[in-house]
């Protein structure tokens, strides 16, 4: 018996959301004396999985794979769970991750579980978040197999080093698992990732323009953050839509969202609720952000975060 992984990974590293879907399978692996499986694609150094308690890599190489299809994925890993005895697989909560969990449970004739926040109970319920991480659902699956999908940041990151093996696995594709083509990926920054952050400088109309986005971009590297917006500021064009947060856009669970001239609408508020710590600066303080706040400051952003930078950087 093992529970079988799937390692998110980028231009041949393994992203560091996989680390907490690792540290999460190696905690449910201890309760249920389980090996720990997972199946890294085009991944340069998998044996740094084992530095988080991954037992064993089935390590793919296939050209037909850099380009992401979800539906060659999920067959991939149902072959692989096959092979490997998998009772439980585990996903991170990428959107590529989304993607594939739901094909490969149906593959799989498995009980499916996303946005999942902690380990089973002893009876086999789970706690996961609901309504925009707005509510708590307790789930209990009572298929032979079960796909889970792990709530970011809901887990954590801690280090189990093991010897890992690594050895090669050949899925075998019929060809139709191709059939939908990605024709070009644009990524929008080579900076921090909006799936990798935990920590997220966001934006929102408040910053009156494109044009001084810069205390925003400026307090990002400060800080290793990710850069974030509100819905307006997309749909006027003053930033791009891969930087969309919300119920709308991309949800996010960082540990620290700092929200800039972000009035806080309900959507927005929707897709950043489960934000470890959230600070809200903005001039009016009947905003509806600050009741959802840990941490208000009223007043000029133009003034406010220019000497929070300063004091950062000293």
């Amino acid at each position: 018996m093992s529970i079988l992984l799937y390692i998110d990974s980028e231009k041949g590293k393994v992203k560091p959301i996989s680390f907490e879907v690792a540290t999460y399978a190696r905690a449910l692996a201890a309760q249920e004396n389980s090996e720990v499986v997972a199946v890294a694609i085009n991944v340069e150094q998998p044996e740094v999985l084992g530095t988080y308690g991954v037992q064993k890599i089935l390590n793919v190489t296939d050209e037909r794979l850099v380009a992401f299809s979800a539906k060659a994925v999920a067959h991939l890993l149902k072959q692989a769970a096959e092979q490997e005895g998998a009772t439980t697989i585990v996903l991170s909560a990428s959107s590529e991750a989304k993607n594939i969990a739901p094909l490969l449970a149906v593959a799989l004739q498995a009980g499916y579980v996303p946005n999942v926040l902690g380990l089973p109970e002893a009876d086999g319920t789970m706690k996961s978040n609901a309504f925009s991480s707005k509510a708590i659902g307790l789930s209990r699956i009572n298929t032979s197999v079960r796909v889970l999908g792990i709530a970011h940041n809901a887990f954590g990151i801690k280090e189990n080093a093991v010897n890992a093996q690594v050895v090669p696995f050949a899925p075998v594709f019929s060809g139709k698992e191709f059939d939908l083509k990605s024709e070009g990926i644009q990524k929008a920054t080579d900076k921090v990732s909006l799936d990798d952050a935990t920590i997220i400088v966001s934006g929102g109309r408040g910053l009156k323009g494109a044009e001084n986005w810069g205390i925003v971009e400026e307090l990002a590297d400060v800080l290793g953050a990710a850069t974030a917006c509100s819905k307006p500021v997309a749909d006027m064009g003053w930033r791009p839509h891969s930087e969309h947060v919300g119920q709308t856009g991309k949800p996010v669970a960082p540990n620290l969202y700092i929200a800039i001239g972000i009035s806080g609408a309900i959507q927005h508020l929707a897709g950043v609720n489960a934000s470890k710590v959230k600070l809200v600066i903005n001039t009016d303080p009947e905003a509806p952000f600050f009741k959802a706040a840990d941490y208000g400051v009223v007043g000029d952003a133009f003034k406010i975060v220019p000497q929070l930078i300063e004091k950062l950087k000293k």
